[in-house]
């Protein structure tokens, strides 16, 4: 990464392909870094772990549709340049008798080594996306696919043993021999027993799978929810019970928004809806987030991973979007020393917010003036960031739109407001009314805010200009800063240094 020349250089894209007990997965990322961006991702439903648990077999026609898919993968990543290319099976392919051959011919085609994931190591990745993709979790982490279900208890960085449960949707619908009634019985009988769900009271549980996906994007767009992202969407442990409960006691036609949800996955909705209901009955966990992350994480160094996620994500949005990346870093300083002087309590992940909007405060100069504001605050609500909740990315959205547009507010979407509270909204205009100072007094050009720093001195919020700074003071920037003053209910005062 070069901040002076705004240039990104990671080498060739990676890639991994998964081979999942419903569906074969290729995502290319741009590179091996701790906020991967995707440049492609297909899947399809292949199906091949849906009469395993019956029959002991991948099912003939199963094969050959994610043999067909396997093929198709591999000229992609030729085509893309891809380098580097990780394969992983899990239950299904470990579970069936003919799975060792399928997992050799799909070898062949990949031109890379397939890994068969056991059930302790597809739980111990599983915990690690959610290491890779919140910012200190805390919780248990379920990972749901089409032939079994992983649970792990993750704190921070530290991961535990795991587990494995043949809970997954296509399994589950196989030896209950599609009854919900008898799919109900097996799960809460396994539920009960798995230690790992005791410690999830009053904590966070990780919903991972693309069945949970689905369910979370039908509860989305059923409530109206005014973000599309999926990563990080967060559901109270009640409501997610009471919606699983809905969803699996009914033909799923006819639930509202049931387009959202892609055809084939509809018939495993109730399944895994009755396995998430009975998580969250007996861990009673304070909340159901969803997590969308894959497997990167694990193949990073130890260097890699020790980086904020977040701030990853923002200083390469800033190095590939803002006129003077440098500035961006500038700015983080410069904000560092108002706020430590202002009197206003910030706390540690306030703070961390703060240096994420300073890095994408410029992101959206190229629009016309009358759409910056518009253009960024939607660019950050729904950009593909990990590391942050919905709340926290409102803020950051909030603080970049009102420094393009003033601290009025009117102009926002009413849903997105009630991701804000009140607080987050306080800080978010103190912030953008900074970030109007700060840009208006240097035009975005480096060397200039560290030579005129902006600090609560003895009641009064004073905006100094050293030597050889001078005249970059007037009208316009004392108006901005009067704004300001009167947010933090101070006196505005600019004075030569």
């Amino acid at each position: 990464m070069n901040l002076a020349q705004g240039r990104l250089d990671y080498g060739p894209p990676v890639a991994v392909i998964d081979i999942g007990s419903n569906s074969v997965r290729l995502v290319v990322y741009e590179g091996l870094t701790r906020s991967p961006t995707p440049i492609f991702n297909e899947k399809v439903l292949a199906g091949l772990g849906r009469e395993v648990q019956s029959t002991g077999l991948l099912a003939a026609d199963a094969i050959d549709k994610a043999i067909t898919s396997l093929r198709r993968f591999r000229a992609l990543c030729d085509r893309m340049v891809v380098m580097q290319l990780w394969g992983i099976a899990t239950a299904a392919c470990r579970d069936a008798d003919n799975g060792k051959a399928f997992v050799a011919e799909a070898e062949r085609i990949c031109g890379t080594k397939i890994d068969v994931l056991s059930g302790k190591r597809e739980a111990e990745l599983s915990a690690l996306g959610v290491v890779s993709g919140f910012h200190k979790p805390d919780g248990v982490v379920g990972d749901l696919g089409g032939g079994s279900l992983e649970l792990t208890e993750v704190h921070g960085a530290r991961v535990k043993s795991g587990s494995t449960l043949p809970l997954g949707g296509l399994a589950l619908r196989d030896i209950s021999s599609k009854s919900i009634k008898k799919a109900e019985k097996i799960a809460r009988v396994a539920l009960e027993d798995a230690r790992v769900l005791a410690g999830g009271k009053g904590r966070t549980f990780y919903a991972i799978g693309g069945t949970w996906r689905a369910l979370a994007r039908l509860h989305m767009w059923q409530t109206g929810y005014p973000l599309h992202v999926m990563h990080g969407y967060a559901v109270p442990a009640k409501e997610a019970f009471d919606f699983s409960s809905l969803v699996h006691r009914v033909d799923p036609e006819m639930l509202s928004q049931i387009e959202v949800v892609a055809d084939a996955r509809r018939p495993l909705l109730a399944y895994a809806a009755l396995v998430l209901e009975n998580v969250v009955r007996i861990a009673r966990p304070k909340n159901v987030v969803v997590s969308a992350l894959g497997v990167l994480y694990s193949m990073l160094d130890a260097k890699e991973r020790e980086k904020d996620p977040l701030i990853a994500a923002a200083t390469e949005l800033n190095v590939l979007r803002s006129r003077a990346p440098a500035h961006g870093e500038e700015l983080t300083r410069w904000t560092d020393r108002f706020f430590a002087s202002s009197g206003l309590d910030e706390t540690a992940e306030e703070r961390r917010l703060r240096h994420a909007a300073c890095l994408l405060a410029d992101i959206g100069w190229r629009a016309h003036p009358d759409y910056r504001g518009e253009q960024s605050l939607n660019i950050i609500a729904n950009a593909a960031f990990v590391g942050v909740d919905h709340p926290g990315r409102t803020f950051i959205a909030l603080a970049v739109f009102f420094r393009h547009v003033g601290l009025i507010d009117e102009e926002l979407a009413p849903r997105l407001r009630e991701l804000a509270s009140t607080r987050v909204l306080d800080r978010a205009r103190v912030l953008g009314a900074a970030l109007r100072v700060a840009y208006l007094v240097s035009a975005s050009t480096t060397g200039v805010l560290p030579k005129t720093p902006m600090v609560v001195e003895r009641g009064r919020l004073v905006l100094r200009f050293e030597n050889g700074f001078k005249a970059l003071a007037g009208e316009r920037v004392f108006s901005r800063l009067r704004q300001l003053a009167r947010l933090i209910g101070r006196e505005p005062v600019m004075e030569n240094g």
